[in-house]
């Protein structure tokens, strides 16, 4: 006897219940009701009638005791699939309608760490447009501004630098000498024209009546030295002209003197010759600029000696003019 219908007997409910012939109750048996009413072959049909009647009062409320058994094999088929499953994981947060956007969490906003940023090859903060290194550079004083150019790492200049060069002299002088870049000797010592170069400038200066140190402040365009004493690149000089910009405006100089071709285009922003700059009244941040021979290259040409004194000249004209008459 198969084992469904050992167990319906141990019941009591295998007369009632199942059918001879079905297995493990594949096929959905028929109701308790119909069995209930359903007569057998040898009753007639009026006979049947009172059996019905009188049978479904015990059957419209079966005892729990009879129906629990059967209910969860009948029912079992018919769950969804896994409903508790997906309520019981506390980690899956619960869906969200489309109009119903999903409140933010600190763990919404992680990915940004990941994300690659770009980096400057030197500083972390980036240049201005108009190249400025930092914008409070314009709000140092004189310590904060060296201290400044000391540490900076806004181009590639620093990275073979022995020593900035960040300018010497009277700090409120009425005349100004701006050259193009640092040399090696510069660079080594950390001082603006020195060598042959700076002794040949002092000369000029002795004979304007001038002294190194004295009304004089010597500064360069690039606080570092090019490799190979090569021009500084424009990116170079437009990351470190500001510097140099608020030098100006500390010294507040009457005069200016533009030492060599690219110390002058650099300050005037042209790519003129010396030639064609020389002999005229330039402006530089409202200050008058004038254009001469750098001193190392007077070394190598004398013959242009006598035109740099004309240009010195000129500069001391435009001085006095600029003083009041002063000498």
């Amino acid at each position: 006897m198969p084992l469904d219908e050992i167990a319906l007997e141990e019941l009591g409910l295998a007369p009632r219940w199942v059918r001879k012939g079905t297995r493990g109750g594949a096929p959905l048996e028929a109701s308790r009701d119909d069995e209930a009413v359903a007569p057998s072959p040898a009753v007639t049909r009026a006979e049947a009638v009172t059996p019905v009647v009188e049978a479904a009062r015990p059957v419209a409320a079966p005892q729990p005791a009879e129906a629990q058994p059967a209910a969860p094999e009948l029912s079992q088929p018919q769950r969804p699939p896994q409903p508790v499953a997906r309520a019981a994981a506390p980690s899956k947060p619960a869906p969200h309608l489309a109009d119903e956007p999903p409140p933010l969490t600190d763990d919404d906003f992680a990915w940004f760490d990941s994300v690659a940023q770009p980096v400057l090859p030197h500083d972390a903060e980036p240049a201005s447009t108009s190249g400025a290194p930092r914008s409070d550079v314009a709000t140092l004083d004189w310590d904060a501004l060296a201290e400044r150019v000391a540490s900076c790492t806004r181009c590639g200049l620093c990275e073979k630098r022995t020593n900035t060069v960040f300018g010497v002299g009277d700090r409120e002088a009425d005349w100004m000498l701006i050259g193009e870049a640092p040399g090696e000797n510069e660079d080594r010592q950390g001082e603006p024209f020195v060598g042959q170069a700076g002794k040949l400038l002092d000369n000029m200066l002795r004979a304007l009546s001038l002294a190194r140190g004295e009304n004089v402040y010597i500064a360069n365009v690039i606080k570092c030295r090019p490799p190979g004493n090569r021009n500084p690149e424009p990116d170079e000089v437009a990351r470190c002209e500001p510097y140099l910009q608020r030098q100006v405006a500390l010294v507040k100089p009457k005069i200016i003197v533009a030492l060599g071709r690219f110390a002058a285009q650099s300050l005037l922003k042209t790519d003129g010759s010396i030639a064609s700059l020389r002999g005229r009244v330039h402006e530089y941040e409202g200050v008058p600029v004038i254009v001469t021979y750098h001193p190392a290259y007077l070394l190598r040409s004398l013959h242009d000696k006598g035109k740099a004194w004309a240009d010195l000249c000129l500069a001391r004209d435009t001085w006095r003019a600029a003083s009041g008459g002063e000498r």
